[in-house]
């Protein structure tokens, strides 16, 4: 059993609440907010921003177009925070479980946004998902933008 945990913080400017509206309530805006990361996010069972609900991603990983299917594990609107298990799609080939958490503190100015991935590794062979971690920093990055533009 090769089990793994990767962390990763970035500072945006946006408040963390707002920021945590767009992964819990609304990731279906993400293909309008991140196009070239993000093609679609479909509702498969649940209600948006419910734990339970089942959601689907279409998004591109080192270039390739992959799925993800992912429950909602919890949200947790005090804490801003977000947590996701994949239980279909192409990271399942490599990892036998893979749990993403978002959650963002709010800061004097903007925020501070925290992933956290845990997941196993089907075999030692198997590396780290960094690309995984990359495309939750280009997400950020996006998601940020558009809020500053919005506000």
């Amino acid at each position: 059993m090769v089990v793994g945990h990767l962390e990763t913080e970035l500072e945006i400017k946006a408040p963390a609440a707002a920021f945590h509206d767009v992964f819990s309530c609304r990731p279906h805006h993400f293909s309008n907010i991140s196009p070239a990361h993000i093609q679609g996010c479909d509702l498969h069972e649940g209600e948006w921003g419910k734990p339970g609900t089942v959601i689907c991603w279409n998004y591109m990983h080192d270039g390739v177009p992959e799925v993800a299917k992912e429950i909602i594990e919890e949200i947790d609107d005090e804490k801003n925070s977000t947590t996701f298990k994949v239980i279909e799609g192409h990271l399942l080939e490599k990892y036998k479980n893979f749990h993403i958490t978002v959650r963002a503190t709010q800061k004097e100015e903007g925020s501070l946004v925290q992933w956290t991935f845990k997941y196993e590794k089907q075999s030692e062979e198997v590396p780290d998902p960094q690309g995984i971690v990359q495309l939750a920093i280009n997400m950020t990055k996006d998601v940020d933008a558009h809020l500053i533009q919005q506000a």
